[in-house]
């Protein structure tokens, strides 16, 4: 039986995922690991609101460590790379990477994620990183575009429906510069 865990980075991005997927009776958690948002109350408002809506549809949660040294260790040195760069690749691959290693850790058959669910992103960035994940870990990544299908537009009513905490840049005190 398939087990999937969806890595996500924030609950305005996932929401209208985890919906279809509770809608669609999918077997799957969510996980939220993202070492690189900036500060420990942006991490904290970021969880609390990925914990509200697994709850409103019922759906598992799990949360791994905030481990801002090891994402700061992993981009030293791209610091001035624009979005869209190396430091992104390297950000995703760390985080993909950990949910692989977790999904194989506890069972799960498969991994996916909303990082490349925001029009700021790049998908095929996204997937080379979950690629490279695969690959090092042995845990199947599940590459569905989870921007198509309606999703956009459930993920936007879900935003304004639930009057979700929005930010305004990817979580790295490097976006948030522009």
């Amino acid at each position: 039986m398939e087990k999937l865990l969806l890595l996500s980075c924030c609950a305005p991005c996932s929401c209208g995922v985890i919906k279809h997927l509770a809608q669609t009776g999918r077997n799957f958690t969510v996980l939220f690991y993202n070492p690189n948002i900036d500060t420990e109350e942006e991490y904290h408002k970021r969880l609390k609101e990925n914990e509200r809506v697994c709850k409103k549809f019922g759906i598992a949660f799990v949360s791994l460590p905030y481990e801002p040294q090891v994402w700061c260790e992993v981009v030293k040195g791209l610091e001035s790379e624009p979005e869209r760069g190396k430091r992104c690749s390297v950000c995703f691959e760390l985080r993909l990477k950990r949910a692989a290693e977790y999904a194989k850790e506890n069972g799960f058959t498969a991994f996916s994620s909303v990082l490349g669910i925001s029009r700021h992103k790049d998908l095929e960035q996204v997937n080379a990183a979950a690629f490279r994940a695969e690959q090092t870990v042995g845990v199947p990544y599940d590459k569905t575009n989870w921007r198509k299908g309606g999703l956009e537009e459930l993920r936007r009513t879900l935003n304004q429906e639930m009057q979700l905490y929005n930010q305004t840049y990817c979580g790295c005190k490097f976006s948030r510069r522009k």
